[in-house]
């Protein structure tokens, strides 16, 4: 664990959900690297609690893909390799495009003030030169509105438990696009096909959409994996 205690004590309500969201906190603002121990110990103690609740809680990282265990060793912040997110990404284009189908066809109205609101604030962000954890939340944001405007539970489950291994892999590369209204503007096409009621148009603007950050994603990491000591 790196000096500087980036955990503070918590109180014992809701305490296993409780560790797990400063974890989380902690990993994604970078406080806690990629490849780093998470020593149950060290935690339990900065937090002034027992083991199992931080267990429990490494533990329900560990099922998002934030975390893993190694035999022997313990917990560690995942390291994000270009095969796994390169995984990661065909799952969101399969999850997103039946999603937005669903949406399109059967919710495209109640849904689109909350998409438009979201790609508004894309602009915002950009606009105001916000830093990259607020982009990333954001965009994920918009993302999440779609599993969820398709009124299919699963589907929004199944983004959640997806969604903080996403943005660490973007958080680890630190810009995927040079200007952010670039970004912002990546977003648009997936919303006019939703405003037109065409979910063959929408699936084919989020499959465009998530498949172009998956190709750039990728690149980054095997440009690292290429300069990176054997």
């Amino acid at each position: 664990m790196p000096e500087g205690h980036p955990f503070l004590p918590l109180s014992r309500d809701g305490l296993v959900d409780r560790v797990a969201d400063t974890l989380v906190g902690a990993i994604l603002s970078g406080s806690i690297g990629p490849g780093e121990h998470l020593a149950e110990s060290t935690i339990a103690k900065q937090m002034d609690l027992s083991r199992a609740p931080v267990r429990e809680a490494l533990r329900l990282l560990e099922s998002s893909g934030l975390v893993e265990y190694r035999a022997n060793r313990g917990f560690f912040v995942q390291v994000i390799s270009a095969e796994s997110v390169s995984n990661l990404y065909e799952l969101r284009i399969v999850l997103e495009t039946a999603a937005i189908r669903r949406l399109a066809e059967t919710n495209a109205e109640a849904a689109l003030p909350a998409l438009q609101a979201q790609v508004a604030e894309l602009y915002r962000l950009a606009d105001e030169g916000a830093d990259m954890m607020a982009h990333v939340s954001a965009d994920m944001q918009f993302h999440r509105l779609i599993c969820e405007g398709s009124g299919n539970h699963r589907f929004l489950q199944v983004f959640d438990q997806i969604a903080n291994e996403t943005k660490l892999g973007l958080l680890v590369i630190g810009r995927l696009y040079d200007d952010p209204h670039r970004m912002a503007e990546t977003h648009e096409p997936i919303v006019e096909a939703i405003v037109a009621r065409d979910a063959d148009r929408a699936a084919g603007a989020i499959d465009f959409h998530i498949r172009v950050a998956k190709d750039m994603v990728t690149q980054h990491f095997l440009d690292q994996q290429e300069v990176s000591p054997s």
